[in-house]
């Protein structure tokens, strides 16, 4: 099972975007690839905010206010899973980084606000779109992910309360749901994340955002859950799966 995950938010510069991704995808995610116990790699360009609309309307997140020693990079999330956290830790990432060639450094110097996390799944539930078996654990072409602290040690156990009375069994009916993920840290700022995939971003408006309504008591307990947490900067993502691309982009380009 891919119970660990690394994850990479950050930002590119407009200028040398393309020659960064393409980069990405052909030399440095194959390399991770290669580390054993490496299950899976995926790659993700978040959505503009403006795009969609958050859960239960805008006003719940609440964001880390000074920013400072926390990096704000989110345009682009890059993702690995593997079957434990160590994995990723015999190298770190900044021992592994170290060993690359000068020419793969000089490509990672290009990523703005850069931040990272290594986590370990908590809990998950499958959607009415998991297959099973799944050989392929690449994780959906679209995913939510919240990455974000507690405001204190009882507003923690009320969110663990709530991700697994509520939040998680809820969602094991909704349409377009994959899977859903509680994570927490393992090295990061960063010390819960909750990790979403759907089919496509259509799927996630369609039927994710408004799923509480008719429940209006959940829906009070969900808005006293989130206003109680600190989200790292720009979070929660929403963002589309750019590699592995999509098989329908690829059979459009007739790949």
């Amino acid at each position: 099972m891919d119970r660990a995950l690394w994850i990479t938010w950050y930002d590119l510069p407009e200028q040398h975007r393309a020659a960064c991704l393409s980069w990405v995808h052909s030399v440095y995610m194959p390399k991770v690839l290669e580390r054993p116990g490496v299950l899976w790699g995926a790659h993700y360009a978040s959505e503009p905010k403006s795009s969609f609309t958050p859960l239960g309307g805008g006003g719940r997140i609440s964001h880390k206010k000074d920013p400072e020693g926390v990096p704000t990079g989110d345009r682009f999330i890059l993702m690995f899973g593997a079957t434990e956290p160590h994995v990723f830790a015999n190298p770190g990432a900044r021992e592994f980084h170290a060993s690359l060639p000068e020419s793969d450094r000089e490509m990672l110097r290009l990523r703005i606000g850069e931040r990272g996390n290594i986590m370990i799944e908590e809990a998950r539930i499958c959607g009415p779109e998991a297959r099973h078996p799944d050989p392929e654990m690449t994780p959906g072409p679209c995913i939510q992910l919240g990455s974000f602290n507690a405001a204190s040690c009882e507003d923690e156990e009320e969110m663990a309360v709530w991700y697994a009375r509520w939040r998680l069994p809820s969602l094991k009916t909704v349409p377009g749901v994959i899977r859903v993920r509680k994570l927490v840290a393992v090295a990061g700022w960063a010390k819960h994340a909750c990790f979403y995939e759907f089919t496509s971003l259509e799927a996630r408006h369609d039927h994710f955002v408004y799923y509480e309504k008719p429940n209006p008591e959940m829906v009070a307990w969900s808005t006293r859950v989130v206003r109680d947490t600190i989200h790292a900067p720009g979070s929660a993502n929403v963002a589309t799966r750019i590699w592995p691309e999509p098989i329908d982009r690829v059979e459009r380009r007739g790949g």
